[in-house]
């Protein structure tokens, strides 16, 4: 059997020009993962920190890869997956399973190169395009008008859904409002509170989503407020949308299970790679939930052609410069191209950075 006689991570920071989302995130570290086995077939990973602070991943990744990758036999992707994050049970997920993202990666991205296959299709499944909703460009600090100004650009490139942030304050039925006037009827509405309310400010907000017939709310409280997310859920009044916080799949299927969460949101760095997202999406079936991946939605067009619980993706551009490669969005949806793997290569953004 093949090894993988090549495995290396890097660290490089991409500084933005300037803050985005309602996070306002201005850095972002990314961990690189090159493989490279015994007959030259080539993988590439990545996995970041927003706003920076990835050294520890990186050390996390540089150790995964010495005592579970460099010079042992290819395995498939699920296995190594296992084999790896079966060693956090003294340490924790944290770094750890940020680093292991960025491995899981190019293990995937090497398995399908070597079947000669895209990515999508060496996770079991086969091309279909996806609607994307549009997300960039919208912040809390916003006024109704640019926030419709930002909502009317996403529609102009053909996407038929958009997010606007809000933040459970008095100006979001405003904000809304334009937004959805500005778009018409025909557009789908989302809307993110990236953590911003209590849980009296959540409520309010979800009674004024559901009064203007928004698909889901997105993150309406902190990650770590368990007990009031699970208020909220059984409230019932709208869809609640949450997860890329999270770094317990166990967690995430109770809060599908007791009806918390409608849409499901793992975030590819925080959950651990493609492997648990995809464990995720095959959950989600069981369960009626709906997947829509924290943003790359150039990446999880290939989650989304292994399983149809993907039924939303994000246009949030944010790592884009740093890879060539991604598939075109054409029409609102984008799907997958015939490139083996996940088909990106570092671009010479990403090769300058890893030089300095």
């Amino acid at each position: 059997m093949t090894r993988i006689e090549q495995a290396s991570a890097e660290l490089l920071t991409f500084k933005l020009d300037r803050a985005v989302g309602g996070s306002a995130v201005a850095a972002v570290d990314v961990i690189i993962v090159k493989l490279r086995d015994a007959d030259g077939a080539d993988g590439l990973g990545f996995s970041y920190v927003l706003g920076g602070n990835g050294k520890l991943a990186l050390l996390a990744a540089e150790e995964q890869l010495a005592r579970f990758v460099r010079d042992r036999s290819v395995a498939p992707p699920r296995a190594t997956w296992r084999s790896i994050g079966s060693s956090f049970n003294r340490m924790g997920h944290g770094p750890n399973l940020i680093g292991l993202a960025a491995i899981d990666v190019a293990i995937w991205d090497l398995h399908a190169r070597r079947n000669g296959v895209p990515l999508g299709v060496a996770m079991g499944g086969e091309r279909r395009a996806v609607p994307v909703y549009g997300s960039g460009d919208f912040n809390t600090q916003q006024t109704p008008e640019q926030a419709a100004e930002a909502a009317t650009a996403h529609v102009a490139r053909g996407l038929r859904a958009v997010k606007p942030r809000v933040a459970g304050a008095t100006k979001d039925a405003k904000v809304i409002a334009a937004v959805r006037a500005a778009v018409g009827d025909e557009v789908a509405l989302m809307a993110d509170a990236n953590e911003k309310c209590d849980l009296v400010t959540a409520r309010r907000l979800l009674q004024l989503a559901r009064g203007n017939g928004l698909l889901f709310v997105e993150e309406p409280l902190p990650w770590s407020l368990a007990a009031a997310y699970a208020q909220l859920g059984a409230a019932g009044t709208m869809t609640i949308a949450a997860g890329e916080h999270a770094q317990d799949q166990r967690q995430l299927l109770a809060m599908m299970q007791s009806g918390v969460l409608g849409v499901v949101q793992p975030d590819l760095a925080m959950i651990g790679g493609l492997t648990p997202a995809l464990d995720i999406c095959v959950m989600a079936e069981a369960l009626g939930a709906a997947v829509s991946p924290h943003f790359l939605h150039g990446l999880f067009a290939h989650l989304a052609a292994a399983s149809p619980a993907v039924t939303w993706l994000e246009d949030f551009p944010l790592l884009e410069p740093l890879f060539d490669g991604w598939p075109e969005i054409s029409s609102g949806c984008i799907a997958i191209t015939p490139s083996t793997g996940h088909g990106l290569r570092l671009s010479g953004l990403s090769e300058h950075l890893l030089k300095r």
